[in-house]
């Protein structure tokens, strides 16, 4: 994949911002598509996992950073983010840093695979959180058309043992972006649930 990840990052990431915002305190407990989560822990997750991604932006690994943020508290899960987000599209800027070997779970790729990849798990998660707090804001189409397209090109169509994300199951007729990136990486809106 051709395309420059980091002006898709930059929305993915803004994306997310918004809809963090919208998060009150009493979903917090709420469950997620990603059964493992709950909306707290979730936030947690998309906040330690940016904190990698910044990490491996500015030094080319970042295994030694856990993918949590227990130091949180629950009003300050927006500006959190925000502060790591922030940090990350920084990592992120430089032309170098794209065509240089980082090192992320997965094994030693290009930083421009490992920022598409990056693309990837923040709009999934952002469709997590959104599912699981009512859908409060409309999602960019275009970013999960990316992402479907990193997921299928990164990830077997069969069993994916060793992998964060479950097999694929089959997204319903006249599934959205969304839906469709959800099917390919095992996760069911929780309407369907």
């Amino acid at each position: 994949m051709n395309t420059d990840p980091r002006p898709l990052y930059t929305r993915a990431t803004a994306q997310a911002a918004r809809v963090i915002q919208t998060v009150r305190p009493e979903q917090l407990t709420a469950p997620t598509p990603c059964a493992e989560f709950d909306v707290r822990a979730l936030l947690g997750h998309v906040v330690g996992g940016t904190r990698r991604i910044a990490l491996v932006g500015e030094a080319g690994d970042g295994q030694g950073e856990p993918m949590i943020a227990p130091d949180v508290p629950d009003d300050g899960w927006a500006g959190a983010y925000d502060e790591v987000r922030e940090r990350a599209l920084k990592a992120w800027e430089s032309d170098e840093r794209m065509a240089s070997s980082v090192t992320v779970p997965w094994g030693e790729i290009s930083g421009r695979a490992a920022l598409s990849a990056y693309v990837m798990e923040t709009v999934t998660h952002t469709w997590d959180l959104s599912e699981a707090i009512g859908r409060p804001l409309a999602l960019d189409p275009e970013l999960a058309e990316f992402s479907l397209a990193v997921a299928r090109e990164a990830l077997p169509e069969g069993p994916r043992e060793g992998r964060p994300f479950d097999a694929p199951v089959p997204a319903p007729e006249g599934a959205g972006a969304y839906e469709r990136l959800a099917a390919w990486l095992g996760r069911v809106p929780l309407s369907r649930a």
